[in-house]
């Protein structure tokens, strides 16, 4: 990985979506689902520059902690701007825009990863400032699926999963499908999964819910506390 740089990851065509700072969150979240993406780098008019990220787990984190406010009615929550919400999304992730640029191995880039704890590293060119692409844990194993011929593998590959002790065996994070989507919510907050394996009363998995799938309907505090069954999608 040292001898390959972030740019070789990047695929000759892709969909990039940037936010200004001024937009209102409503039209930011609903310009994610119209897209198909999963986050946009946020551009500050007045410093000129990229000042951070919006991403699904924000838009999940302001739904929780805004429907949970006596203060604030969660339709006001379509009136509030990126910048007026940055705040509070500054309590769930880093105060800085952490970046890479395209020159940099993509041991840097996982190691970024790894180290801060995110899930997406925006490529910035350091000479026009411009964001080239948004770099992920599943464009990084997509490379290594496509190149992989050209890598060295390491032994670890050729074990079986329970010999590597990687990934979650105990604890798992689950969700009834007679839950609320607000329930949904909590866990994905408070367990910082990607997604929740949606099971009956018997324990069998029926479906897979997704932090996306929040966003594709995210709809009225009424809405969040429909069942979860009647919302279940995929990712």
């Amino acid at each position: 990985m040292m001898n390959h740089c972030c740019y070789d990851a990047i695929p000759t065509s892709s969909k990039l979506v940037i936010f200004d700072t001024t937009l209102q969150v409503k039209k930011a979240f609903f310009a994610l689902v119209a897209n198909g993406v999963r986050a946009a780098p946020l551009w500050d008019n007045k410093l000129q520059c990229f000042v951070g990220m919006l991403t699904i787990t924000d838009f999940i984190n302001i739904l929780h902690r805004y429907w949970q406010s006596p203060l604030v009615e969660i339709y006001e929550l379509e009136k509030h701007k990126i910048e007026e919400c940055r705040e509070e999304l500054l309590k769930y992730s880093n105060h800085t825009l952490i970046s890479i640029t395209p020159d940099s191995s993509l041991f840097d880039a996982i190691y970024s990863l790894l180290k801060y704890k995110i899930h997406r590293l925006p490529v910035i060119d350091p000479e026009s400032g411009n964001v080239l692409h948004i770099l992920t844990h599943k464009r990084i194993l997509k490379f290594l699926h496509i190149f992989g011929t050209m890598i060295p593998k390491p032994r670890y590959l050729q074990k079986r999963i329970e010999e590597v002790d990687i990934g979650t065996f105990k604890r798992i994070a689950t969700i009834q499908e007679t839950a609320t989507v607000y329930d949904a919510l909590a866990i994905f907050v408070e367990r910082r999964v990607s997604a929740l394996p949606v099971v009956n009363e018997e324990g069998k998995v029926k479906a897979l819910y997704s932090r996306f799938d929040v966003i594709v309907k995210p709809g009225s505090s009424e809405e969040l506390q429909q069942p979860e069954h009647d919302n279940a999608g995929g990712d």
